[in-house]
């Protein structure tokens, strides 16, 4: 993209997960306008921050396709900027085939697990047609998205921005940050320096919790880790450091009580001290909106699950709540 590093007025938009209508509205709202094929702003840059597919309980027919549409001219007319989610590479993992494994793919389709994989990529999958031509001209769109951004006075990533877990990629990744099949194939191998560093960057870091803190998720699958806060300036004591979501329930069903305020320093290792801003995605927020903290700040305001769909305005300034803007289209 040319000049980017010289832009200062940023859009981030959260995790989109299939919601066209909701990504129009957002857009509108913010005052871009479809002009040739794209929206545009007259001054200011959209940042798509991963995850445009996937869920979307209303499953229309053309809403996995039209949010691809909509971030795909916004980012080849220079109008948007974007990063992988875990989403696009999953997707792109279950279109690839095992170099291994002949029959499976690197994102493995067999047995219960894969079950699981097609259950989460689903509704992407009925609407593209899997196998189709418009299925691989997405899977290949998505390959030439980078993993991060950092443009020097502000940095974008999905899940989470850990400079260690970047330097075992950056001398993998093709130019711009992007994949590479080596990466792809360790990225889908467990135990390998690789896989580890997706993880990280795409999921975010995990801690295991006390056995008195496992939980069920709202598949009623069994979680024995949490999600870490590594923006959390706070996160010395585990119910700081340690992300549980309000909804989950406790291994005998009930409202999980969240974590004790024992100390702990699982989040060190992660946690984010740069002076630079970050923006990122993937942490399912809830209204009220909040800033993670004063140099980092997540966009995903669970519009997959409902929620509305959220974008910070970012032109240079501290962070400040009040420069989030919402659609919610229920």
């Amino acid at each position: 993209m040319s000049d980017t590093k010289s832009r200062s007025n940023f859009d981030i938009i959260g995790d989109v997960h299939g919601y066209a209508d909701k990504l129009v509205g957002l857009l509108e709202t913010m005052g871009y306008r479809e002009q040739g094929g794209a929206f545009r702003h007259p001054t200011r840059t959209a940042v798509f921050i991963g995850d445009l597919i996937d869920r979307n309980a209303r499953h229309g027919d053309t809403d996995q396709t039209d949010v691809v549409r909509i971030a795909r001219a916004m980012v080849e007319s220079d109008s948007a900027l974007i990063v992988m989610g875990n989403h696009e590479f999953n997707a792109i993992s279950w279109a690839t085939p095992h170099p291994d494994k002949p029959g499976d793919y690197l994102r493995t389709r067999e047995g219960e697990k894969g079950a699981g994989h097609r259950h989460q990529h689903a509704r992407f999958l009925d609407e593209v047609g899997e196998g189709s031509t418009t299925h691989d001209e997405i899977v290949d769109w998505f390959r030439t998205i980078p993993l991060w951004i950092d443009l020097g006075t502000v940095r974008f990533v999905h899940a989470c921005w850990h400079a260690e877990s970047m330097a075992t990629l950056r001398p993998l990744l093709d130019e711009g940050e992007r994949l590479t099949e080596e990466v792809l194939r360790l990225g889908n191998t467990k135990g390998t320096d690789v896989h580890a560093a997706i993880e990280v960057v795409l999921k975010g870091p995990e801690s295991r919790l006390p056995e008195q803190a496992w939980y069920h998720d709202k598949n009623d699958i069994l979680r024995k880790n949490g999600r870490i806060k590594w923006w959390d300036p706070q996160a010395a004591t585990l119910d700081h450091a340690v992300l549980i979501d309000g909804s989950m329930k406790t291994l005998d069903g009930l409202p999980h009580p969240g974590l004790p305020s024992t100390p702990t320093d699982v989040a060190e290792p992660f946690r984010y001290r740069d002076e630079v801003p970050v923006f990122f995605g993937h942490y399912w927020r809830r209204i009220p909106l909040e800033l993670s903290a004063p140099n980092a700040l997540c966009t995903d305001y669970s519009a997959g699950k409902g929620g509305p769909l959220a974008a910070y305005r970012w032109s240079g300034e501290p962070l400040d709540v009040s420069n989030f803007v919402v659609f919610d289209q229920q």
